[in-house]
This record gives structure tokens, sequence and C-alpha cells, in this order.
């Protein structure tokens, strides 16, 4: 009976399949399906390699090396709030060398610079030019409260004072951009709502891809953690939220919407990518 089973089986792989018995006409109808399935997954990039870009609160200065290198960006502002001194010290060796090779390119590297208090960094309003885009990816304060209540209300405060220096050095039409991780405590800031008593309004939001940056590491706050730590931040879901100022309607930075649906996203503040 085990062998009758296994001749059986073995005819049944020289058979056509229901799927290559279908007319052409039911092959073609599924590919569009296809299409538009690989269209979703393509990530978001919200800027262009043309743009002028001031990264705020860099880590390891990972996502700003891979943005030059992956994406081509060629007029990059990078900060960081550590010292230079302080930023060798928490992400060895990767920092510097992340620094040497931005500076080899001729980029811009800050440190010591303070998110809340931009438009009076003489370093970032010497040359009278205003960003293009702005971005903060995953702000936050530090082991300041054991408390959530407290850390929430003092990354508020954080996102507040981060919003209202930086809408000084926004172009015309330009963006601010902020990234945080989709889980409690980060969806208590309320991260919309803050920025629109900053002046600002929602332009869109989307789903942040790490993969999209080669090369890129989340730079834990509190510097390298032997053994990497309990979780990477390259793993957990997370969104970027594209700001505009209060009635300005800039164009939508990114290569992978069409047209239709540009409109629509510039119509209305609740329309997100999945």
């Amino acid at each position: 009976m085990a062998k009758h089973k296994k001749r059986k089986l073995q005819g049944n792989l020289h058979k056509p399949s229901k799927s290559a018995s279908k007319p052409d006409s039911l092959k073609s109808s599924s590919k569009p399906k296809v299409a538009r399935a690989a269209h979703k997954s393509q990530p978001t990039i919200p800027f262009q390699p043309e743009d002028r870009i001031l990264l705020v609160g860099e880590g390891d200065f990972s996502f700003a090396k891979s943005i030059v290198e992956e994406h081509g960006c060629c007029d990059i502002t990078a900060t960081s709030y550590d010292s230079k001194e302080v930023l060798y010290q928490k992400y060895d060796p990767q920092a510097k060398e992340h620094v040497s090779y931005l500076e080899e390119e001729g980029q811009t590297v800050l440190c010591g610079v303070d998110a809340t208090k931009l438009e009076k960094n003489k370093n970032l309003t010497k040359s009278g030019e205003l960003f293009d885009v702005i971005l903060f990816n995953f702000p936050h304060v530090g082991g300041k409260s054991t408390d959530v209540n407290r850390q929430v209300r003092f990354n508020q405060e954080l996102l507040v004072n981060f919003f209202k220096a930086a809408i000084n050095l926004l172009a015309a039409s330009g963006t601010i951009v902020v990234t945080l991780f989709e889980a409690e405590p980060y969806t208590l800031w309320n991260i919309r709502d803050l920025a629109r008593h900053s002046g600002l309004e929602v332009q869109r939001s989307f789903k942040f891809l790490a993969d999209a940056y080669p090369g890129y590491s989340h730079a834990r706050t509190l510097g390298n953690i032997e053994g990497g730590g309990g979780w990477k931040g390259e793993d957990r879901e997370a969104r970027s939220y594209v700001f505009q100022k209060k009635g300005e309607k800039g164009a939508i930075k990114t290569g992978h919407v069409n047209a239709k649906r540009k409109r629509q996203e510039m119509d209305s503040d609740n329309e997100d990518d999945r």
C-alpha cells in the first residue's frame, strides 16, 4: 500500500497544475494584484537627494551616513546633543567612523546642539539659509524619571520646544519629520496635537522601515550596551509624522505614491500610509 501511494504521488508530479491549465485571460488578470502588493511594500522616503536637510538628535550618526551613502543626499547638517567627547565615549567605535565619513563627504557635523534651541545656534543660522527638511528620529529626554506620567510630560515638553525652535529654520513649503515607536508610552505623547499647538499641521504619516536605510542602527540614549541590550530599535514598529507650517501646501517628498493619492493626502491630515 505504501509503495502504491508513493507511485501515485510521483505520478501527480507530471500532471499539469490547475493554474497551468487556466486560460491566458485568467492568468493575466492576476498580475495587477501582484504589482499592487509589491507597490505597497515600498518604503516611503520623506526627502529628496537635493534637499537641504537638518538632522536633529543623531545618536551614532549611522542614519546620517546612510542617507548620504545610500540615498545620495548631498547637503546634510547632522547634529547631536552630546559633545564630541561624550559622543565618542558612548558610541565607541562606530560614531567616530561615521563622523569621519560624513566630513570626508563634505557634510556638516555639529555636536552639543540642543534640539529645543535650534534658532539660537549660530552654526545653524549664520548662513541665513533655511532647511527643506528637519528630521528628528526617536526623540527622548532619557531616563529623567521612572514615573510614566512624568516621562510623558517631559517628552511632550521636548517636542513642543523642538517644534517652536525648528519652525524658525524651516524653508517655505519645508517639512518637519519626527519618528516615534508605535507603542506606549510614545503613543501617549499625542504628537499630532503637540504639533498643532506649535503652529504646524500634519501633512501625512507612514511606517518607518529601518531596512530602507542600509547601515543604520538604532542608537540608545545611554550609548552602546554590551550584548546589544534586550531589544533592537530597528525591529520595533515605528511611524514617521510629517508636518508643515499651517496653511502651507508643500509638495509631498516621496516617489512612492501616485498623483491622485498625493492630492488626497494634501486634503486630509488623517490620510496615513500603512
